[in-house]
């Protein structure tokens, strides 16, 4: 659940049903999905195959290709389960402004902390099933508006300790599944109950070409600045947005 879906409207004054509707919803997890296919494409061509490999052979045949795909899977089922169970809960419940202001301050610290605490002596070859279900589950939190899926994904990855490029890249890598389940979930919906405002199809598109492109400019920004440097940027960002949200969420 994006906090930006929350808070730009509201900063914004936006109030236009069709930008909150599901089909708007199910373009901009198009063009994010697109974006993780089309940067990972190599990874995905060896990944796929070797995933369904272990299932004809029975066996990871010490191939680590083998091994990461079905560690992608692993982190897969604790958000679908958590998105069944409280996805409508949450739903209805927290989606405001002041919870997405107080969980970008909680997800700063998290990030800063694993950031400036955790080994980094790991890589993705290094990475056992209990890491890749942590790493699930604190992907599943994100769920909560202002816990920032990539940004929590990332901080576990370096709290069970890989280092800061493989924790990005897998936390690219188990989102392409998600992102793809969570529009698939999205499109029955929209098939089986239509949409509940009139469809605007140049808005459509321009939202997924919008979500394309930022996912693609998003992904190569962050994986080349994690080669060499810390994330205390994306810590100072999060803290700076809570305060805006915070100032207007009080504002009379």
């Amino acid at each position: 659940m994006p906090s930006v879906e929350i808070v730009l409207p509201a900063l914004l004054g936006w109030d236009d049903a069709f930008l909150e509707s599901l089909a708007f919803s199910v373009m901009l997890h198009l063009g994010t999905l697109g974006a993780l296919l089309l940067y990972f494409r190599s990874d995905w061509l060896r990944l796929v195959p070797a995933g369904l490999a272990v299932l004809r052979d029975r066996s990871f045949a010490g191939d680590p290709d083998r091994r990461l795909a079905w560690l992608i899977v692993a982190t897969v089922v604790p958000a679908v389960l958590a998105g069944l169970l409280l996805g409508d809960l949450i739903e209805s419940t927290v989606r405001q402004p002041g919870v997405v202001a107080i969980m970008l301050v909680v997800g700063a610290a998290i990030l800063w902390l694993t950031d400036r605490w955790g080994s980094k002596r790991r890589t993705l070859t290094d990475l056992r099933l209990p890491g890749a279900i942590g790493i699930g589950v604190a992907q599943a939190l994100a769920l909560v508006p202002g816990v920032s899926r990539s940004g929590i994904s990332i901080s576990a990855g370096l709290a069970v300790g890989l280092d800061r490029p493989s924790a990005a890249r897998f936390s690219f890598l188990m989102a392409a599944p998600i992102v793809a389940l969570a529009g698939a979930y999205e499109t029955v919906g929209l098939l089986r109950e239509g949409s509940a405002v009139a469809i605007d199809p140049g808005a459509l598109v321009a939202g997924m070409a919008a979500a394309f492109l930022s996912g693609l400019a998003a992904i190569h920004l962050l994986l080349r600045w994690v080669a060499s440097h810390t994330l205390t940027p994306f810590v100072v960002y999060r803290l700076v947005l809570a305060v805006v949200v915070l100032v207007w969420f009080l504002a009379p």
